[in-house]
């Protein structure tokens, strides 16, 4: 992927609406627990990840999460129907405006802020995760979809309980 300036990058505003939407529903999605649905936001063989700032930054390639395909990602969503045993919660997401990084053909490299609250019944709502989603979009005939979501947390103390995407 070619590395483009600031402000050589297409800041089209239609383009970033349509990002910022892909990223809202992404998020209603989650904390609506349209989860089924959760998959069909990235490509056949789109990769979604979770890590922390450090591993990241160190280029350690293993996250908390990783799905390398939608095929994982629709199994992860069965197991947590079916088979795992968790404590009920919720999430709220609240997501940044997009920024362009970069952009090639119809691929573009994201950077987008998050904040997601986690609610158990049991108690109130907590902040579960700041941190920021690095994704790499691709525009499939009008429609846009993860390639890539790394979601990097940027704290090194994450709560065992990641059942749900974030």
């Amino acid at each position: 992927m070619e590395n483009n300036s600031t402000a050589s990058i297409d800041t089209d505003a239609n383009l970033l609406q349509k990002i910022d939407t892909l990223n809202r529903h992404y998020g209603n999605t989650i904390d609506e627990d349209q989860l089924e649905e959760w998959p069909t936001f990235f490509t056949d063989d789109g990769r979604y990840m979770v890590t922390t700032r450090q591993n990241h930054e160190a280029g350690m390639p293993v996250g908390l999460i990783l799905c390398e395909n939608r095929a994982m990602m629709e199994d992860r969503i069965s197991a947590l129907r079916i088979a795992n045993l968790f404590e009920p919660h919720t999430y709220r997401h609240l997501i940044d405006a997009p920024v362009i990084k970069e952009k090639s053909g119809n691929e573009y490299s994201l950077q987008t802020s998050l904040v997601c609250f986690r609610t158990v019944q049991a108690s109130g709502p907590e902040i579960f995760c700041t941190g920021k989603y690095l994704d790499r979009i691709i525009d499939d005939g009008g429609i846009l979809r993860f390639k890539e979501r790394i979601v990097v947390c940027d704290s090194e103390r994450i709560d065992t309980l990641i059942v749900i995407p974030i």
